[in-house]
């Protein structure tokens, strides 16, 4: 899950969605996934917290190749730490900036171990002060595992919140502070995988694919791509 939008990605800020269009946006780019899941594998709050440290400015599908490996010999906390930096970074030599996550990864499982018997918190501080995380990653965390409705800022939704016009904002915290407001309490939790999958498979940066979009008719873009 990429953090940084490269300069092929940078939004051109659409006119403001119209706040009764968001819902209907929503429901149709839904398509019927009431209760959606992040496409990172794992198998405890742990390995998603881990699997999440990882994806930075990497693909889900690159953390997925290396993290069966890595869980395998080192399922919690207590067994990322028995395993060490070094271990850790044999395992996920695949994935981009890996030295440095090995680095917080084995420091992050250390800390749960001290502060919280090894268990991964729920609240917001606690999690941010972990290392290699940050307020994105801890969004995910609660979203993903507490059903706290937060939205977390990668890429793809910072695109479409400036891009569709449904929360458009300068900086990853502006469209998140935009989409609180102007998403419907009800909506907020699922709308966080719903848009990372419409702008990962649909409404993609380079070329978004408006003419199979099911939310075309709500959003602001004027430049849509409307033929394959």
């Amino acid at each position: 899950m990429s953090s940084k939008a490269d300069k092929a990605d940078e939004p051109v800020p659409s006119k403001l969605m119209k706040k009764a269009d968001v819902p209907a946006f929503l429901t149709a780019i839904a398509r019927g996934n009431d209760d959606p899941r992040t496409e990172l594998d794992y198998g405890t709050p742990f390995q998603l917290l881990v699997a999440v440290v990882l994806s930075a400015q990497a693909t889900d599908v690159g953390v997925n190749k290396a993290t069966p490996g890595l869980f395998a010999v080192a399922p919690d906390a207590a067994g990322m730490v028995a395993l060490g930096e070094a271990g850790i970074g044999e395992k996920i030599r695949t994935i981009g900036l890996w030295k440095a996550k090995a680095k917080n990864v084995a420091a992050l499982a250390a800390m749960l171990l001290e502060r919280h018997g090894g268990e991964v918190p729920g609240e917001r501080e606690a999690l941010e002060a972990l290392p290699g995380v940050g307020r994105k990653t801890a969004n995910v965390v609660l979203n993903e595992i507490f059903g706290m409705p937060t939205i977390a800022v990668d890429t793809h939704i910072f695109r479409l919140g400036n891009r569709t016009g449904i929360a458009p904002g300068a900086t990853p915290r502006a469209v998140e502070g935009a989409l609180i407001k102007r998403i419907p309490k009800e909506m907020l939790k699922p709308a966080h995988l719903w848009l990372i999958l419409h702008g990962r498979y649909v409404c993609k940066a380079r070329k978004p694919e408006c003419w199979r979009c099911e939310g075309a008719a709500w959003c602001t873009y004027k430049s849509k791509t409307l033929h394959a």
